[in-house]
């Protein structure tokens, strides 16, 4: 993993660290090694667990003292009831899954209130890099080669805000990477899908029980 990159991932989990209430029940999903979890733990008090896929970062996050347990987002959280927790968090991975649609109906099912950040695949730098060199575009958030890249999802922020519509999904607020910074950026919102390098949102479920 590149310096970058790294400092991309503590910067979201900067963000979603100042969104969340102390003392509050949280679920990660595609908690990775748990850094996130921890964080939250340490500075918010938050309880909560995390699922990932990656029995290495399970492990990590065990030794961390988290609880992390494996399972498959594409199946579904079948196994937690109805708004269990007061978030549930989806970093940087609703790109990497096979059925994002079902993963974001459930957890806006079992929680009150979710938060999914992705990175924009319709920034500038982004389409300038496929237009005048005709390969797939790499930047400091997605540094992949077409071969080794976990992305099989490139979305955009208007994607994402379009889905969000046609799911009765509301945006309770939305946060943008614009020049190395994290904002709110009312003035530029018309413009975060040509600017952003990566969106953070925090959503309400109003019609999560839909089937497709």
């Amino acid at each position: 993993m590149t310096l970058e990159l790294n400092k991309l991932m503590q910067a979201d989990r900067d963000i979603i660290t100042s969104i969340i209430p102390e003392k509050s029940n949280v679920l990660d999903l595609g908690c990775g090694d748990g850094g996130l979890l921890a964080e939250l733990k340490k500075k918010k008090g938050v309880t909560g667990r995390g699922v990932d896929i990656d029995e290495e970062n399970l492990i990590t996050g065990i030794d961390r003292g988290l609880s992390v347990y494996m399972g498959d987002l594409d199946d579904g959280l079948s196994d937690y009831p109805d708004k269990m927790y007061d978030y549930v968090i989806l970093n940087q991975t609703l790109q990497v899954i096979k059925k994002p649609a079902k993963v974001m109906r459930e957890m806006l099912r079992v929680g009150k209130y979710g938060i999914v950040g992705f990175p924009n695949f319709g920034n500038w730098y982004l389409r300038l890099y496929l237009l005048f060199t005709g390969r797939l575009p790499k930047s400091k958030a997605l540094p992949f080669e077409w071969h080794n890249t976990p992305n099989i999802h490139q979305l955009t922020v208007l994607d994402f805000k379009s889905f969000c519509k046609s799911e009765n999904i509301q945006i309770i607020n939305e946060y943008y990477l614009i020049f190395g910074k994290w904002g709110n950026y009312g003035f530029l919102k018309p413009f975060a899908n040509l600017f952003a390098i990566t969106g953070m949102f925090v959503l309400e479920g109003k019609n999560t029980n839909k089937e497709k």
